[in-house]
């Protein structure tokens, strides 16, 4: 008969194990996390892309105050037409 090997029945084994206090020795500590410069870079690049996304193509305010600047036959002189070209040339690096 196989239940009388050795003396010893399952519910013996698990009522003499004692139970260890694991609660006091867990010591707990903040997370934390690392971003790489990669990451942050393209982070960083989605924003700017959802930004311009939003962003209009055209604005109407800045083109309504050109528009009634022009109006003015005293705006149009070749102080603004230099000064046109100079900013021109300087955002393409000339």
């Amino acid at each position: 008969m196989i239940d009388k090997l050795g003396g010893i029945t399952p519910l013996n084994n698990v009522q003499s194990t004692k139970r260890t206090q694991g609660t006091e020795s867990v010591k707990s500590s903040p997370d934390s996390i690392s971003v790489s410069k990669e990451a942050k870079e393209m982070a960083e690049a989605y924003y700017l892309k959802e930004v311009a996304d939003e962003t209009p193509d055209v604005r109407a305010d800045l083109v309504a105050q050109i528009k009634e600047k022009i109006k003015d036959p005293s705006y149009l002189s070749s102080e603004i037409f230099n000064s046109t070209a100079e900013r021109i040339m300087a955002s393409y690096g000339i």
